[in-house]
């Protein structure tokens, strides 16, 4: 089976870093809206770069430190993933495990300057082993600039390969996967998966509610779906906000789909296992948006107002 490295980036701007930094940092107590962290493995996780204190803090500090000019719309840091394929790290002791990693930082840190690295925090309480590192995109002159670092397609496909190799060198049986820029694809990240499935079953449990009412319960029942529809609605706004800058690539999946059955029959299953997640992303938002239809228009109408309603104790 192929084996893979995985190198993915996420740019950022203006102060989106304290949900990022809650969840790299593991600073919940729970993860509902993310159910394959095991919190009971929290305690493997690990730092190959540990924070000095509040990411937005520190990425502000370097900016300054560089003395830079920065606009409203400026990149300020970088989330980086990095991890293998399922199978790689399959009978890896920790201490392997670690050793990957740990080039896998080197590598970055080579490419963009360990003074400009916030955190490396390795999650081991995930299904599949995996780094993030968060970094400011400050070229060697000092200048704020993801756009010289990161580059364009064909630079993000040099840095596949490059890091391919770099890996390769100790890790031989790694493979270089398809670029997107063979694909002519741009990356959905995982997360967004993982909020769509989250939603689903969120929907699921909301329509459980709304098929067990009955004369007798009706009150109970509609106050408890109630309840649920006005955790469920804003993260689903959510979800659909950031997933207009995936339309492109969720709008040809049916066109893939057809391709794929072909090449499936081919015997090219394990290579097409990446397109096929994304094509469950799109029959899991059909779900969602279907669910959203059903609900009973009077019902939307009165959790829309109880939720425009002013709370008790800040009336006048």
């Amino acid at each position: 089976m192929e084996q893979h490295a995985i190198l993915r980036f996420e740019k950022h701007k203006g102060n989106p870093a304290r949900p990022l930094e809650s969840h790299h940092e593991r600073q919940k107590e729970s993860y509902a809206s993310n159910p394959d962290i095991d919190t009971a493995r929290s305690k493997y996780n690990f730092h190959i770069v540990k924070p000095e204190g509040r990411y937005y803090q520190l990425i502000q500090k370097r900016i300054k430190q560089a003395g830079c000019r920065t606009r409203r719309d400026s990149t300020r840091f970088v989330d980086t993933l990095i991890t293998a394929s399922p199978e790689f790290f399959k009978g890896k002791s920790l201490k392997d495990t670690a050793a990957f990693f740990r080039r896998a930082a080197e590598f970055l840190s080579q490419r963009v300057g360990r003074e400009n690295i916030i955190s490396a925090v390795v999650h081991m309480d995930e299904k599949t082993p995996h780094l993030h590192l968060t970094f400011v995109p400050l070229t060697e002159d000092n200048r704020l600039c993801a756009k010289e670092i990161l580059g364009n397609r064909a630079s993000l496909t040099k840095w596949q390969d490059d890091f391919h190799a770099y890996m390769a060198e100790q890790y031989p049986e790694l493979e270089r996967g398809e670029s997107a820029r063979q694909t002519g694809r741009k990356h959905i990240p995982t997360r967004l998966f993982k909020q769509a499935v989250s939603l689903s079953k969120q929907a699921t449990a909301i329509e459980a509610v709304l098929s067990g009412m009955n004369v007798l319960n009706a009150g109970k029942k509609k106050e408890e779906a109630i309840a649920m529809l006005k955790k469920w609605f804003p993260q689903m706004e959510n979800l659909s906000s950031q997933l207009k800058k995936y339309q492109s690539v969720i709008r040809s999946l049916d066109a893939e789909n057809k391709r794929l059955e072909e090449r499936a029959k081919a015997g090219e299953a394990n290579k097409i296992k990446n397109t096929m997640e994304r094509a469950r992303l799109e029959s899991e938002l059909y779900n969602l948006k279907r669910f959203a239809e059903r609900i009973p228009p009077e019902l939307r109408r009165e959790m829309e107002q109880q939720a425009s309603a002013p709370k008790r104790g800040h009336e006048h």
